[in-house]
């Protein structure tokens, strides 16, 4: 991987906007580019990652409904109900994937509920609580956590996440059509 250029996209964090510029990378052997977002950035959003994950997590684990939450944090509610509706929407494919992280990281297996959207938020905090213990994980709190392990993708519609190489462990693989043919093991 190299430098390749970038661009430049508008963060919306608190009610401010900020200019960044968000550098990319390219693979020297495929010639593919990767955006290399921050990790209180997500994809194709302008809010920060913080603020998505509160409105997230107050709408899913409290009593309170959109409107409130986003009030709470200055954001137009059409808006906080496009997150939390996506975020429902992925809810059972991000619930298997950070469950197995907490797997992958020496946690116990998670059980699952019946309220997938609280159960991934659940799994997200038990995967980022065993990650804290490890060196620089914790300095990012919860939901930069999860911008990191989802690629910048927790609420995209684009559900395949890239790897995430720690040392010799691969996290959260992408599902391929390939990994069918040949029993669901990763590889050639």
């Amino acid at each position: 991987m190299g430098g390749w250029s970038g661009y430049w996209r508008t963060v919306r964090e608190a009610g401010r906007d900020h200019r960044l510029f968000v550098p990319r990378a390219r693979c020297e052997s495929c010639a593919t580019t990767h955006a290399l977002l921050p990790a209180f950035c997500l994809t194709n959003r302008l809010c920060d990652t913080e603020t998505i994950g509160a409105v997230i997590d107050e709408v899913i684990s409290g009593p309170g409904g959109v409107r409130p939450a986003a009030r709470r944090h200055g954001v137009i509610h059409e808006t906080a109900r496009g997150w939390v509706r996506r975020f429902r929407r992925r809810a059972a494919d991000l619930a298997a994937r950070f469950a197995a992280l907490v797997v992958e990281l020496g946690g116990d297996v998670l059980q699952p509920v019946e309220d997938l959207a609280a159960y991934a938020l659940f799994v997200m905090r038990a995967a980022f609580a065993r990650a804290s213990a490890l060196s620089g994980w914790a300095a990012l709190g919860l939901f930069g956590f999860t911008s990191v392990m989802s690629g910048g993708r927790l609420i995209a519609a684009n559900t395949t996440s890239p790897y995430l190489v720690i040392g010799r462990r691969r996290f959260m693989p992408p599902v391929r059509k390939d990994a069918e043919k040949n029993g669901g093991r990763d590889g050639p």
